[in-house]
């Protein structure tokens, strides 16, 4: 049967961004430019590479922080708006997601050096006060200070909300049915063609193997997931992952083996995963379950496999919180 003018045209986009590749399927309307999209949504995501990259000298992020204490710094408004979500993040989780921790993060080898015993010794050693405390924000003027020592680090909150520019691209070419994607990051714009949610698979948290565990239904919402089995660092025969503990100044000892989080943005989603994995499956369910978040904990049990935990409306059954 051939195609009428009247049926969406399924088209599938991608590039390289932030060490990763973005991706975009996307069903548009005979005669969208398929080429302009792809040129647009490129652009989008290398703003926010530009803005809050650790891995590049001349970002925003890190001119800020070679910025001098105590001083007004000017930030563009994209930076700004990831730097509050970040700092409320922390602040609703007593410092357990902290965008402060970006010289732990280097010392330990993921911001694109080797882990450095010297850094490391110094990162462990440093008295630590969160993120919120030590950075003012002025949003009306577009400028930051910090009150102390602090080096920014925005991976658990970044592609998340370069996600979320990703679909504001999309919807600014009219596109109402796409899938966008950041790594573990995704974003969902309206439903399928056909009416039926976007199917997003949540993977088992296995090393060796790609598998999935359970499947979320995503239809105008977000989820991302944290978890320790695909980034991080071998150094003495430990695979060490590399979501940081903020207490230790050292990735997380114990934690739980992923945490997904589908939220309205993929910013928020994203924030609330790394956060999460932080505070552990007890800790994180009962903050997860009075703030009214969808999260599934997913635990190793001793016979290799995991045993979930889902807390909040979309894995009891519900619609995505506002």
């Amino acid at each position: 049967m051939s195609r009428t003018s009247t049926e969406p045209v399924r088209h599938a986009l991608n590039g390289p961004t932030m060490g990763t590749r973005w991706s975009a399927v996307i069903h548009a309307e005979t005669g969208l430019d398929a080429g302009a999209l792809r040129r647009a949504l490129g652009a989008a995501v290398a703003e926010v590479d530009a803005q809050m990259s650790t891995w590049k000298a001349d970002s925003d992020l890190m001119r800020l922080n070679r910025a001098a204490e105590g001083e007004w710094h000017a930030v563009p408004g994209p930076l700004m708006e990831v730097l509050e979500a970040g700092l409320a993040v922390g602040r609703a989780t007593g410092g357990a997601f902290d965008i402060g921790m970006g010289d732990a993060v280097a010392a330990w080898g993921f911001s694109g050096g080797a882990a450095d015993p010297a850094r490391i010794r110094a990162a462990l050693a440093a008295e630590r006060r969160p993120a919120c405390e030590l950075l003012e924000l002025d949003p009306e003027n577009a400028r930051v200070r910090k009150h102390g020592a602090l080096a920014l680090d925005l991976s658990g909150i970044a592609k998340g909300y370069g996600v979320d520019r990703l679909a504001e691209v999309a919807r600014e070419f009219g596109i109402g049915s796409a899938l966008l994607s950041i790594d573990g990051e995704v974003r969902a714009i309206g439903a399928r063609p056909d009416g039926r949610p976007w199917a997003v698979a949540v993977e088992r948290p296995e090393r060796a193997r790609r598998a999935a565990h359970s499947v979320l239904a995503l239809e105008d919402a977000a989820a991302a997931t944290s978890g320790d089995y695909r980034h991080w660092v071998d150094l003495g025969g430990r695979q060490l992952s590399h979501t940081m503990d903020p207490r230790k100044g050292a990735p997380l000892a114990r934690s739980p083996a992923s945490v997904t989080v589908v939220a309205k943005t993929c910013m928020l989603a994203d924030a609330w995963a790394t956060a999460l994995m932080v505070m552990g499956t007890s800790l994180g369910a009962e903050l997860a379950r009075a703030l009214g978040l969808s999260v599934l904990f997913l635990d190793r049990v001793a016979d290799g496999g995991s045993v979930a935990t889902g807390i909040g409306p979309v894995f009891e059954g519900g619609q995505v919180p506002a």
